[in-house]
């Protein structure tokens, strides 16, 4: 069941390349200048052509190599999972698992129950997710197109005849349309309606931001977007000064009025005088309410603590290091990442410099306090601010301990925090500018892979130095809502645009101008703009369920769990399909379990 090619004369079997053909050839055109970063995207397949679709189980289209599909009668099992979407997991008799099945709009109980008429499904006694199928006796050969003949779907028929009368040129791709629900998992997912005359109520779950009006006159609906109003002029402050921030202390050192003293940090930032002190705060290191004995108190402990730590590794022999390979990479990774950080700055600037001894015993210190993680590319980025900042060995590790609390999932082996900050932000962009975000998902970039090293350092390298600074301090204050980094994005996005569409770039030419946006982005602007779409979706009557979760502006909607009544469970949250996998020496790839590979060059 599942599409058929086009002219149902044929179908294509599809198999995933053997796993020794992982080496890919970098074109040329791909590389940015800044090497270190690049991104390459490959997919590679083998195509077997079949007559009348005899002897395959799964095939692409040849518009959407996602695309596949499989008889009914060689269906196993069927899993409903979600985490935030649904995901349907298909098991062949011959324990083929096909890609994972993204509804990320919903739409997955209607399936089941279009599946359901050629099917038997039976809950499983051991796994209340997972669904054993048997077939009807008449309905064993019926394809995913012969589903779509229902009346049920007449509008996708619709769709498929005249999409643009249909929709008035709404939908560039709306001929791939009953395609879509079978991308891998970063792309967002468009659903089947169920009924042409609840079209408005369907569609308007596929797109949030959209509602659609349908007129009188046979063929045409209206798509209008829903009124996001006008982005509100904000006003920014000065950075708070040493005297301002010792008003907001007790004659014991308590820090009095937090939320005031943190709306002002967000709308001006710090004084630098102010940050060593500051920055203990905001990052954790020190409680809100603690005196100032207690923190000298907290400091002594803590400096105890780190030297025993750092002791571990120092006086391991050179005989031991020899049989501990884990270490001795950690090491190596470590020395090489520290001589190639920030070395424009003074404190870090010059051979022998006493910055970058800290810079690496910091570092090789935090692969004893978390040796599970160890060290990964990219965290000497994090580290060398704190360390600037605090110009203590002590103190910057232990400000580096907390904010990489926050950032951990970056950098974990799988980098789930990365693939959910992904998607967030393709989230975000769909709802502030649907025509930007169809544009580059038209040019194959709606993953927002571009943007995966402004998440994954809070764009270090995008900003001077000072700047970074800026905007961390500004962050951390968790004002004026959670997950702001991904406003920044949106706000860098909307600046670029224009250039982006008005010059019709491609694949490459958006990563190459992406990169090259580094040390070119107006800390002040960015920050004006962010806080204005923050205001401007808060001011939002009919925000989306799904954007409320993200920002974390209201009470959002459970959705944590997928009720199917009418199979009697309750289906637990799943993990995104596929993996995104670091191997500690900075090159990090993506595979997905439809083939799909992104791979980060170093």
């Amino acid at each position: 069941m599942l599409c058929a090619c086009k002219d149902s004369s044929s179908v294509v079997e599809w198999t995933q390349c053997p796993s020794d053909r992982s080496h890919h050839v970098v074109d040329q055109q791909q590389q940015s200048c800044e090497t270190e970063w690049d991104m390459v995207n490959t997919v590679s397949f083998k195509r077997k052509p079949y007559a009348n679709g005899e002897g395959t189980s799964y095939h692409t289209h040849e518009k959407n190599c996602w695309a596949f599909s499989f008889t009914a009668a060689d269906l196993r099992t069927v899993t409903v999972k979600t985490e935030g979407w649904t995901h349907l997991i298909f098991c062949l008799k011959d324990d083929t698992t096909l890609p994972t099945i993204h509804f990320h709009q919903g739409g997955c109980k209607e399936f089941m129950d279009c599946l359901q008429r050629c099917v038997h499904l039976t809950e499983c006694p051991r796994d209340k997710t997972t669904f054993l199928v048997s077939c009807h006796n008449k309905t064993l050969s019926q394809s995913f197109e012969n589903l779509l003949d229902d009346s049920n779907y007449g509008l996708v028929h619709k769709l498929k005849k005249d999409p643009y009368v249909a929709t008035l040129g709404g939908f560039s791709k709306v001929t791939n349309y009953i395609f879509d629900a079978f991308r891998g998992p970063e792309l967002e997912q468009r659903e089947m309606p169920a009924e042409e005359e609840v079209a408005a109520d369907i569609l308007g779950e596929i797109i949030p931001g959209l509602e659609i009006n349908q007129l009188e006159e046979p063929g045409f609906e209206v798509i209008t977007r829903v009124d996001l109003g006008s982005r509100p002029e904000v006003q920014r402050g000065e950075p708070l000064s040493l005297a301002d921030w010792l008003k907001y202390q007790d004659k014991e050192g308590r820090v009095r009025k937090v939320p005031e003293l943190k709306e002002r940090i967000f709308k001006g930032g710090l004084c630098h005088v102010v940050r060593r002190e500051a920055w203990k705060f905001l990052l954790g290191y020190y409680t809100w309410n603690s005196t100032s004995e207690e923190r000298k108190s907290l400091q002594r402990r803590k400096t105890d603590e780190y030297f025993r730590m750092k002791l571990q590794w120092k006086s391991v022999s050179e005989e031991q290091e020899r049989r501990n390979s884990r270490l001795r990479d950690y090491k190596s990774l470590i020395e090489k990442d520290v001589n190639r950080t920030d070395r424009t700055n003074k404190f870090y600037e010059g051979l022998e410099n006493p910055g970058l001894i800290l810079l690496h015993d910091i570092l090789m210190t935090y692969c004893m306090y978390d040796f599970d993680l160890g060290y990964v590319q990219g965290m000497s980025d994090l580290l060398s601010p704190i360390l600037y900042v605090m110009e203590n060995e002590v103190d910057a590790f232990w400000c580096f301990v907390n904010f990489m609390d926050e950032m951990h999932e970056n950098f974990e082996e799988k980098m789930q925090g990365m693939r959910t900050q992904l998607i967030q932000l393709s989230t975000l962009l769909r709802l502030l500018d649907l025509a930007f975000w169809n544009y580059l998902e038209a040019q194959d970039s709606g993953y927002l892979y571009f943007c995966f090293r402004w998440l994954l350092i809070r764009f270090k390298r995008e900003l001077h130095f000072q700047d970074v600074l800026r905007l961390w301090e500004v962050m951390w204050t968790g004002l004026p809502c959670q997950n702001f980094h991904l406003l920044v994005c949106c706000a860098i996005l909307d600046s670029e645009k224009q250039k982006i569409m008005d010059r019709h770039y491609g694949f490459n030419e958006i990563l190459k101008h992406i990169n090259e946006l580094s040390m070119k982005l107006d800390i002040e602007e960015i920050l004006h703009k962010s806080e204005a779409i923050c205001l401007q979706i808060k001011n939002c009557k009919d925000l989306p369920c799904s954007v409320s979760e993200i920002l974390g502006l209201k009470a959002a909607c459970d959705k944590s769990t997928l009720e199917l009544s009418d199979y009697g469970i309750l289906t637990p949250p799943l993990h995104t399909s596929g993996e995104l996998v670091s191997n500690g020496h900075g090159q990090l790839s993506e595979t997905s379990s439809n083939g799909y590979k992104v791979a980060f060059i170093s």
